[in-house]
């Protein structure tokens, strides 16, 4: 066991855990954040998309050693209190969201894109998601989603 401090949603946290136990599993068990989702396990899908120092990452694929010292967003994160974010509610209101798997990782990744893109294009957009497969809305939904989101006061 390894002691392993980091800053989770501006909140420092210390875990006692495995130093190869992945990041996903310690959010997860050890943090009880569940938004991040287990898709495949192997950093093909990113259903477990996290911030990572400000980097989007598959948190299936980053040992809890190596998020020592770091700073994580995590889905929980970016809504405050009860009210979501503004990415969130494009997402809700625009249909991005369907089962709910990718969801999380789909509204971090587009978080990570308009901060680097506050306007991006259609083909910035697809490039900005291509880590994150959907099987439920055919990815219109979702680019429109992203649109809606980059014209929100109060985006990243």
């Amino acid at each position: 066991m390894t002691t392993i401090t980091f800053t989770v949603n501006n909140e420092s946290r210390t875990i006692e855990a495995p130093p190869m136990k992945r990041l996903l599993d310690v959010l997860r068990e050890d943090l009880h954040l569940t938004g991040a989702k287990e898709g495949c396990g192997e950093g093909e899908c990113g259903s477990c998309s996290v911030l990572m120092n400000g980097e989007l990452v598959n948190s299936c694929l980053v040992s809890a050693l190596q998020a020592e010292g770091a700073a994580i967003t995590t889905i929980e994160g970016i809504a405050v209190g009860q009210k979501l974010h503004p990415i969130q509610q494009c997402f809700l209101e625009k249909g991005g969201a369907q089962c709910g798997i990718c969801t999380p990782g789909m509204i971090l990744a587009t978080h990570h894109l308009l901060e680097k893109y506050p306007q991006p294009t259609l083909l910035q957009i697809q490039e900005g998601l291509a880590g994150n497969l959907c099987r439920c809305t055919g990815y219109t939904r979702i680019f429109d989603a992203v649109q809606a989101a980059a014209n929100q006061p109060g985006k990243p």
